[in-house]
């Protein structure tokens, strides 16, 4: 190879100066936002998210027998030895009467089999971030956030209220991971987080969210106040609330859309 990946040609061990991970790593804390290389392992793959600089790469090393899923087309380069096929999952579970429907609609994945290193990019420029799930706290996350994660998270795409869907920049579907393993995310611009304490509150500007796993609102925002009704065409924004953590990526896609849309030859 004619990179530097960050790992020797001997699967279990790195190479220069990238530390060998100590053990299963903790969730991703305000000490890994930045452009800070974060490093770890999970059951058979060594991880490494690097080149933070709005230009952010995954690397992965597949031991023998372990597996992981990716986004399709986020794969940048891998080792021969790297097994790969794509998978299509397709089912379809509404209730009507609750309000709510949980629904996949045929997330797409593609899978690599050890042994060999697999690298990860998303398709926009920006940063990647892990979680990594316990089976107690499900998470959530903007539909257009997954890159890649350990066979052991199950996802789908669930709807929010009614109320919710009006005011939700992502949407009426919010995409929910569950089960236990890694899952890794990425944003615009840079990734940063925010531990809430029990009671506490945090308000985010809704094109700005990556993932959380605490409560929230949709509330519409206009000069004055917060408002729960449509009486403004003015932002949305989430108001989270304490115990749990908060994902926010620093730039917004429909703000980057505005800044190119204004800037072509037909709107001079």
């Amino acid at each position: 190879m004619s990179y530097q990946s960050g790992y020797s040609q001997a699967p279990a061990q790195y190479a220069g100066s990238f530390p060998p991970p100590q053990g299963t790593p903790p969730p991703a804390g305000p000490s890994e936002t930045g452009n800070a290389r974060i490093t770890g392992s999970y059951e058979g793959v060594q991880f490494k998210i690097d080149h933070r600089d709005d230009n952010t790469m995954l690397y992965m090393r597949i031991q023998p027998g372990y597996e992981i899923l990716a986004k399709p087309g986020s794969m940048v380069t891998m080792d021969p030895s790297v097994q790969i096929k794509g998978k299509m999952n397709f089912s379809f579970k509404k209730l009507l009467t609750g309000g709510e429907a949980s629904i996949d609609l045929g997330l797409s994945f593609m899978h690599f089999w050890g042994p060999g290193e697999v690298v990860l990019t998303p398709e926009m420029w920006g940063d990647i971030t892990r979680i990594q799930l316990d089976g107690n706290s499900p998470w959530h996350f903007g539909k257009h956030a997954f890159l890649a994660c350990t066979p052991g998270v199950q996802m789908t795409t669930k709807s929010q209220s009614f109320g919710k869907m009006l005011f939700s920049g992502h949407g009426l579907f919010v995409s929910q991971a569950t089960g236990v393993g890694m899952l890794f995310l990425h944003g615009l611009g840079t990734i940063i987080s925010r531990d809430l304490r029990p009671g506490e509150q945090w308000i985010v500007n809704n094109n700005h969210l990556v993932a959380w796993n605490c409560q929230y609102n949709m509330e519409k925002i206009q000069a004055g106040g917060l408002l729960s009704t449509l009486q403004t065409d003015e932002g949305a924004v989430c108001r989270f609330t304490g115990p749990g953590t908060v994902f926010i990526q620093s730039k917004s896609t429909d703000a980057i859309i505005g800044w190119i849309s204004d800037r072509l030859p037909n709107n001079n």
